[in-house]
């Protein structure tokens, strides 16, 4: 998704650049180059942080589950390793099955939680994605760029602090969209939003 927005913003400026040579504007203008953390700017919208948050309480019931299975197969391990000289061998064999069977039922499980998280992030990356590449179009032309990157993609070794549009954008974003009750502000890059899925993914080894 960030490739097809780097993509699409590259054209957009191209085309700002081509409407203002024709415009026949001032050659400083014409050069006018803008870096922008796409991430970071998605994150930090109003409209970001409040499906981050959405997500995280959506994804809480799956991931408790995971943590009592998890907890579960940890009991009946402790179990075992305790019961060594006591437990008979076929109350050792029955809790051996149970624990493989809890530990596949928790790697299927969490598996479909990832899956279902990623495609539910995927999905609101891009809607929020959409409309941010055409807040940045519109930045852009109004603003006299000629082109704007996304320094994430490219690697950037140097670039003023003057350039940086982020906060921009992320100000333009949340005008043009406004969310009620917007949980804080997240740190970039857009990550806040997988702890939920890291902890859906996360088996134990067994002993």
């Amino acid at each position: 998704m960030k490739n097809r927005l780097i993509v699409l913003i590259a054209l957009l400026a191209v085309g700002a650049a081509s409407v203002s040579l024709y415009a026949q504007s001032a050659p400083a203008a014409q050069n006018k180059i803008g870096v922008i953390n796409i991430q970071a700017a998605i994150a930090n919208t109003g409209e970001g942080k409040k499906v981050i948050a959405d997500l995280q309480t959506k994804y809480l019931p799956r991931q408790q589950e995971l943590q009592r299975l998890q907890q579960e197969i940890g009991a009946i391990q402790d179990q075992l390793a305790k019961g060594q000289s006591t437990l008979s061998e076929e109350e050792q064999g029955r809790l051996n099955r149970d624990a493989e069977d809890k530990q596949k039922r928790l790697k299927r499980s969490a598996e479909d939680a990832q899956n279902d998280f990623n495609s539910d992030r995927d999905a609101a990356i891009n809607k929020i994605g959409q409309k941010m590449v055409r807040v940045i179009n519109d930045y852009a032309q109004q603003n006299g760029f000629s082109l704007i990157l996304d320094d994430a993609q490219i690697p950037i070794y140097f670039a003023s602090k003057d350039i940086e549009v982020t906060a921009d954008i992320i100000k333009r974003y949340d005008a043009a969209n406004p969310v009620a009750d917007a949980a804080p502000a997240a740190k970039p890059p857009v990550h806040a939003a997988t702890p939920a899925a890291h902890a859906a993914t996360a088996t134990p080894k067994p002993k």
